[in-house]
């Protein structure tokens, strides 16, 4: 045995519960820190080879281990650009640098220019819905932009397309005389007609009110065996509701120049459903849109007239809120109650989060250990759900540091006592020459 031997392997052991004092420290010391995750020290011994009665004293050394995949207690806060990760995946974040990096800390503020930094100073990416729905660049962060929620001024869409669904009655009645359809523009139509009303906006953000008419046209006689694709037809009529006559009993005639702005024909068959369905174009001659109508979701069953409009487009707003949902899609609420995207933030993940390299700031990068990232939106592959008005705390288990540093403390100071005893012998070593 040697003396030297076991006072290397007393430093050794008194290094080893010094880093883990470190790790224990660090913890306590981020207990508060948003998206925080612990870090712990595990310790593996060094052999060396020993013969006969002679035993070599080795040592001991540690490994930092993170605990980046374990989730954090989310509590509720006010702003409801914090975020919070509930499940796997990261946020994707660049520093001042420009590099981007990954960070659970979802603590976004806005910034002097408006885009949505954390505490840590990093800037939150996202894709922009400027060229449409975003597509997600799955093996790389190619596309992404600073998420910039300064929205300013007033804001208005005009209404390019539409959808109105619902029923119409089956036992309705017939109107063979196309002069007195609506289509026909007649200071007298047909009673045999159901009227809907649809509100789309032009280019400056007014409200342009539309009429729709649905009148039944045709109805195929008993069926045989085999029953005709088309077993009825409806008439779509639509007129601009400011062209409506005035002082009569009805809206007709309307004084839109050429008549109605929209025609089209909804084939049903003898189950009611809708027959090769096509839009419907309103071609305005006023605001000069064209809004395409999609109609496909009409049925024709025995049950009373039902019809709902939802355009696309948005009137003149002011932006009153930014809120961010499940999906990660950023919305700017306007004051008049409707949303526009701007932005859908994406998260990443690496096979093994637990290898990732950590750095200042809580943030995290690839490497060859924790493997190559991939991006993709919440909620789809395994990634997790993002909570706006929310942040993930740290998961630090502050009673269990505690320990640690008991035992910690412990463990150094019986490894001091061996650095001490094999100092003592050497003492006596050194005397016996005296």
């Amino acid at each position: 045995m040697s003396i030297f031997g076991s006072m290397k392997t007393a430093v050794s052991g008194m290094n080893a519960q010094a880093n883990r004092l470190s790790t224990v420290a660090d913890n306590i010391a981020n207990v508060n820190t948003t998206g925080y995750k612990a870090v712990s020290t595990s310790f593996s011994s060094l052999v060396l080879p020993s013969s006969g009665g002679n035993y070599n004293s080795g040592g001991v050394q540690t490994s930092v281990r993170q605990a980046v995949s374990d989730q954090g207690d989310i509590s509720y806060t006010t702003s409801t650009t914090d975020l919070a990760i509930s499940g796997d995946g990261f946020f994707i974040v660049q520093g001042p640098d420009g590099t981007p990096v990954l960070t659970r800390a979802g603590d976004f503020t806005k910034d002097d220019e408006g885009n949505l930094v954390n505490a840590a100073g990093f800037m939150l990416m996202g894709y922009s819905y400027d060229a449409g729905s975003p597509a997600v660049v799955v093996n790389g962060f190619d596309g992404l932009v600073p998420v910039n929620v300064n929205q300013e001024g007033l804001t208005a869409i005009a209404s390019t397309s539409g959808v109105f669904k619902g029923n119409l009655d089956s036992g309705a009645n017939v109107v063979a005389a196309a002069a007195t359809r609506p289509s026909a523009n007649p200071a007298t139509p047909t009673a045999d007609t159901k009227k809907f009303s649809m509100v789309a906006y032009d280019r400056l953000g007014n409200k342009v009110m539309y009429d729709f008419y649905f009148t039944k046209t045709s109805v195929a006689a008993a069926p045989p065996p085999a029953p005709p694709a088309v077993n009825s037809s409806w008439e779509v009529s639509i007129y601009r509701n400011a062209d409506a006559a005035v002082g009569g009993t009805t809206s007709f005639p309307y004084t839109t120049a050429g008549g109605d702005v929209g025609l089209g024909t909804l084939n049903f068959d003898a189950n009611g459903k809708m027959v090769t369905p096509t839009p419907i174009v309103i071609t305005d001659p006023v605001t000069g849109m064209n809004i395409s109508m999609d109609l496909s979701g009409f049925t024709q069953l025995g049950a009373d007239f039902a019809g709902t409009g939802t355009p696309n487009g948005q009137a003149a707003s002011p932006v009153k809120d930014v809120t961010v949902d499940g999906d990660g899609i950023v919305y700017a609420k306007y004051e008049d109650g409707t949303n526009k995207p701007l932005y859908r933030i994406p998260l990443a993940n690496v096979a093994s989060p637990d290898k990732l390299t950590l750095m200042s700031g809580n943030v995290y990068s690839a490497n060859g250990q924790s493997g190559v990232t991939v991006t993709g939106f919440p909620q789809t592959n395994g990634l997790g759900t993002i909570k706006a008005g929310a942040l993930e705390g740290s998961n630090v288990d502050l009673a269990g540091e505690l320990t640690e540093m008991i035992e910690s403390q412990r463990s150094y100071t019986a490894n001091s006592k061996v650095f001490q005893t094999g100092s003592d012998i050497m003492d006596v070593l050194v005397n016996l020459k005296r």
